[in-house]
């Protein structure tokens, strides 16, 4: 097996210009994938995770209308997120094939569904954080309430009530055999999608789905890091990450060390809800054995590998 990259692709980078549609996406899914297989032309075998924030909500809301309206059942979040991580990878997946088949490559793609195992006594469980779903009105919060009892709802910003579930970290990525022993072969595997389907395990040994949602970019990093990955990729929707964003002073960083940017983060330069997340996930990586973590934009993806642009954090 060659050099290993991990890329992964936020669920809104799915989303141009707020086309939201299923062909949209494809649209979307098949520019991002030209940015990918021209890393796997430089010599990388490579594993593709992605976000389904949008996706998964997408797939609540018409849930919710149609229990509404209906009767119908409602989909838990864990099937959802099952149901995102099918869907996107069958985007992501036939767009590779297609592209490898453009350039005359013999390669394959496949989606592993991918289960990932959480701590049951995770504290995340008992501080449920991570808005999903619609906004609901004050005046269908007590039917919201009464209808789903074990909901928490929060009052997101001013703009409405949202529902929190749980965000546990990962600990285990259930199917990372399989996923190792695809690229092995030299398949491109997608896996991890929307950072997993969260299970615990119960006294038995059993695995079991949990309503939750796991961090893709911590998934990705944990994935990365069990199997020794060469570089750890964050795909997003900004070139470089910056300090002092929108400011007079705004700086691009391009190469810095792990020391410098734990100094950055711990400055609060970084936002909790945009790029610290990605940063707190470079650093694991590095902190786990890993060598090389870069953030960038699916645009100047090969670039980065070649050490010329976006921001490349190494030890």
């Amino acid at each position: 097996m060659g050099k290993l990259a991990v890329i992964a692709i936020g669920g809104n980078s799915l989303i141009k210009d707020k086309k939201q549609s299923v062909d949209d996406q494809y649209i979307a899914v098949c520019e991002t994938v030209k940015h990918i297989v021209d890393v796997i032309e430089e010599g990388y075998e490579v594993i593709v995770t992605h976000g389904n924030g949008p996706q998964v909500g997408f797939i609540m809301r018409r849930s919710e209308i149609a229990h509404e309206t209906d009767d119908m059942h409602l989909v838990p979040l864990v099937n959802c997120d099952a149901d995102t991580q099918g869907a996107i990878g069958y985007q992501i997946q036939q767009a590779l094939q297609n592209e490898f088949h453009k350039r005359g490559m013999k390669k394959k793609a496949t989606t592993v569904v991918s289960q990932v195992e959480v701590d049951k006594n995770d504290k995340a469980f008992s501080n449920p954080s991570k808005p999903i779903g619609s906004f609901y009105s004050e005046d269908k919060i007590d039917k919201i309430k009464e209808e789903h009892p074990n909901w928490k709802l929060i009052n997101d910003s001013g703009r409405g009530y949202r529902r929190v579930v749980p965000s546990p970290m990962p600990i285990n990525i259930i199917e990372q055999d399989s996923i190792e022993l695809l690229i092995e072969k030299g398949v491109t595997v997608i896996a991890v999608g929307g950072g997993g389907i969260p299970v615990i395990r119960d006294e038995e040994d059993n695995l079991i789905g949990v309503n939750a949602v796991i961090d893709k970019d911590n998934a990705s990093s944990l994935l990365a890091g069990e199997l020794n990955a060469d570089l750890f990729i964050i795909s997003t929707a900004v070139p470089n990450v910056c300090i002092n964003f929108g400011k007079e002073n705004e700086e691009k960083l391009h190469d810095v060390d792990m020391d410098k940017i734990k100094n950055l983060r711990n400055e609060g330069h970084f936002a909790p809800g945009s790029m610290l997340p990605k940063i707190n996930a470079c650093i694991n990586f590095l902190e786990n054995g890993g060598r090389k973590a870069i953030i960038t934009c699916p645009e100047e993806l090969k670039e980065a590998v070649m050490g010329d642009k976006g921001t490349i954090i190494s030890k």
